[in-house]
């Protein structure tokens, strides 16, 4: 497992195509198949909603309809249900699509949830089994260094501009039937930064349409990375009192960010606690009189933030932050 990490740590940071296609020679390595998916969340997201997502030698039918099952609550295999097992891998046969079996296993340590990987297998070849099973969960530690190296990776300066929130509004079958001119340039925006399989768009805003709309479900919140859409992103959806749902598309910074950036980040509480305070704009002496610690530790925390998150001053932190 340390060859297979090493190999996918030199190729995290490059193109989108070129590291799917070798997370999933790594992964064939282990559990040969003949399609995959990576999804990463986040242990603030948890199981829910993807926020980015690797594709390979998926057939865009099945993938379509693999995304309108989840959202439609047709799916017994999610996250959520993975995360209740004892083991948290299952398989499934399918039968359509050209697809025979899949497997699937949750990505997840003592800090949370990170993502699910989905394996495929084609008609007419061996269906994964236990020993599929039982060898794909040693992939999950280096799955989960991947997706966190894929975060961190990311522009420290923001790589497209800020633009002002947009909306769109999506009605009862969950089509967009309006937005407003500042989600038409988000829009636009992100095409050139899409590389997730161009169906995975309008099931997007299907997703997000129905988990708003679906009662006692969490809020329906996205919030995405630098290192995919070229800064960070948060989409939300709220419905309507006529029964259609607003999604919001907008950069997220400061204050607001730093739960989804502290944990991709393996910032600590205690020095989540110092870049609030820095947010702020207090001093390193300040912030130790706010959370009665001495300046050297303060100095210490900065310096641990200033490593994990390759910035070497406080400016360049707020900056990174708040751009």
């Amino acid at each position: 497992m340390t060859r297979l990490l090493r190999e996918l740590e030199a190729a995290v940071g490059g193109g989108y195509h070129e590291l799917s296609s070798a997370i999933s020679r790594a992964v064939a390595a282990v559990v040969p198949h003949d399609g995959l998916r990576l999804v990463g969340t986040g242990p603030v997201t948890g199981c829910g909603p993807g926020s980015f997502s690797f594709w390979h030698g998926y057939d865009p039918d099945f993938g379509l309809a693999v995304l309108r099952n989840a959202y439609a609550g047709q799916d017994r295999m999610l996250m959520a249900d993975l995360a209740r097992r004892p083991s948290p891998v299952g398989v499934r046969l399918v039968g359509a699509f050209g697809v025979g079996s899949e497997l699937r296993l949750l990505l997840r340590d003592g800090r949370g949830v990170w993502g699910v990987l989905e394996l495929l297998r084609s008609e007419g070849g061996r269906s994964f089994d236990e020993h599929d099973m039982t060898r794909a969960r040693r992939l999950v530690p280096v799955l989960i260094a991947v997706l966190r190296g894929h975060v961190t990776a990311g522009p420290l300066a923001p790589a497209v501009p800020a633009l002002s929130a947009g909306v769109l509004v999506v009605g009862r079958d969950h089509v967009v039937k309006a937005m407003t001119p500042e989600a038409r340039r988000w829009r636009d925006l992100l095409r050139t930064r899409q590389h997730a399989p161009d169906f995975t768009s309008a099931s997007y805003c299907l997703g997000l349409s129905m988990q708003a709309r679906a009662p006692g479900s969490p809020a329906a919140l996205v919030v995405g990375p630098a290192a995919s859409y070229g800064r960070w992103v948060a989409c939300h959806a709220e419905p309507l009192s006529d029964g259609e749902v607003a999604i919001v598309i907008e950069t997220i910074t400061g204050a607001r960010l730093l739960p989804w950036f502290c944990s991709w980040y393996g910032i600590t509480a205690r020095e989540q606690q110092v870049t609030t305070e820095l947010l702020d704009g207090a001093a390193p002496k300040h912030i130790a009189r706010r959370l009665g610690l001495s300046p050297h530790t303060v100095h210490d925390h900065l310096k641990s933030l200033f490593r994990k998150t390759h910035v070497t001053s406080r400016e360049q932190l707020h900056t990174l932050l708040t751009t």
